[in-house]
């Protein structure tokens, strides 16, 4: 559906799909399929946009940008979309305005750059190496006012760090959102470096967070030390594995012990399988006297960067050195959460329901947020339970209504919830207001 609006006697018209609530979304789409197009005056309120259509809006009433159509030359842009969904788990958009919006394809070795002006013309296009010095110059005639996006991958830390060091206005783009709003049948990266412009230009852009740089470094490494337990357990799993394949008796021992080591190696027979475990416990051995090293390390940062915050994690129950550093790193800076319910979805807590046409298809989204929040506040509901009556009969409380999986999920959500106002107002844990509320 076209949707148009005016600013300064121009007129801008946009393609929209225009959703009018639950029971209307076939029907819309089905219009739109078949090629039928109406156009709709697009006022700044809901008031307003009914009076146009004809039809009435409910709350839950939903826009969705397809494709903004080309502007003529000299017309500003007439409205912006900052809020595309309603909802706690809405896009944010970026919609702030500028002269130039450069949208960049990153690439380890090279970059893709494209320039747009605020009429959406083509000002460069251009493929540069994926260096400081080219990229400034490349830059330079634009710097009175220009923002740059790139979007969220494993190589975006340099730029955001050279446009901080030059003054330059950064957004990272939500790899996952972008992927959905500009996808086509056509990719290289001179299409996708236009594409990101556009949507910069356009707002709708979808914005990630740009984790603070005095933090990200230790962030990185926690991460890296959490692959590398996930690994160690893989090995611990390959030494029983191996116990099974040859049909002897499960050996319980404490990997961690030299003497458990060697009475684990003398149970194999054959030379061949004998260096096989010893490879395994030999990775193991190094694994644990580094990462002890490392753990006391990451512990260290954190009470530079936030002790206060690492202080009130450490008072939940059941969440130790390491939940409590995962949960602290992940989080960055709680404030960047406007309501508990923001929150909530970015650790992956709760499940947001899949509905159309007035029927209910499971849940979706499931894999937006941050894994290790999941997982962390997953650990913490199970360490919780641990020893701890009270919170036990809570749990049969909740089994009553529901099974024990979900009953942990319900209770891996409440522990997110009390964190989230902990962090906000920097108060310990309160068992009984936990367990009462």
């Amino acid at each position: 559906m076209n949707v148009a609006g005016t600013a300064g006697g121009c007129q801008t018209t946009y393609r929209w799909l225009f959703i009018l609530g639950r029971g209307k979304i076939l029907r819309e789409l089905k219009r739109v399929r078949k090629g039928r197009k109406a156009d709709i005056w697009l006022g700044r309120s809901r008031r307003a946009l009914e009076a146009q259509s004809g039809e009435k809006m409910s709350a839950n009433s939903v826009l969705i940008l397809i494709e903004p159509s080309p502007q003529p030359s000299g017309c500003p842009l007439s409205w912006k979309a900052t809020k595309l969904y309603k909802g706690e788990d809405s896009m944010n958009f970026y919609h702030s305005t500028h002269r130039h919006y450069c949208g960049i394809d990153l690439h380890a070795r090279s970059l893709y750059v494209c320039i747009l002006d605020q009429q959406g013309e083509v000002l460069l296009h251009k493929e540069i190496k994926a260096q400081p010095e080219p990229l400034l110059a490349l830059l330079d005639p634009f710097r009175d006012d220009l923002v740059i996006g790139v979007e969220c991958m494993h190589c975006w830390y340099w730029i955001a760090d050279l446009c901080e060091e030059h003054g330059i206005a950064f957004i990272l783009g939500h790899a996952l959102y972008m992927k959905a709003i500009h996808g086509g049948k056509t990719k290289n990266d001179r299409i996708d470096s236009f594409k990101i412009a556009m949507l910069m230009r356009g707002g709708n852009f979808p914005l990630a967070y740009v984790y603070p740089k005095e933090m990200r470094a230790t962030r990185d490494l926690l991460r890296r030390r959490t692959r590398i337990v996930q690994h160690g357990a893989m090995l611990k799993a390959h030494v029983i594995n191996t116990t099974s394949q040859y049909n002897l008796p499960p050996n319980r021992v404490n990997l961690k012990n030299l003497n458990a080591r060697t009475q684990l190696h003398n149970t194999f027979e054959h030379p061949e399988v004998q260096r096989n475990v010893d490879l395994d416990l030999a990775i193991l051995q190094f694994y644990h006297q580094e990462l002890s090293k490392l753990e006391w390390h990451l512990e260290q940062q954190a009470k530079q960067h936030d002790p206060a915050s690492l202080s009130v994690l450490r008072t939940i129950p059941g969440v130790g050195r390491i939940l409590a550093l995962t949960i602290l790193y992940e989080i960055g800076d709680i404030q960047r959460f406007e309501s508990v319910q923001k929150f909530a979805s970015y650790a992956r807590l709760i499940k947001c329901k899949a509905e159309s046409a007035g029927k209910t298809y499971g849940t979706q989204g499931n894999k937006i947020g941050n894994a290790h929040l999941k997982w962390a506040f997953s650990e913490a509901a199970v360490l919780y339970l641990r020893g701890n009556e009270k919170a036990q009969r809570y749990l049969q409380t909740l089994q009553k209504r529901m099974n024990k999986a979900k009953a942990l999920s319900a209770l891996a959500h409440k522990l997110g919830r009390a964190t989230y106002f902990m962090l906000k107002h920097r108060r310990v844990f309160d068992e009984q207001r936990f367990l009462t509320g």
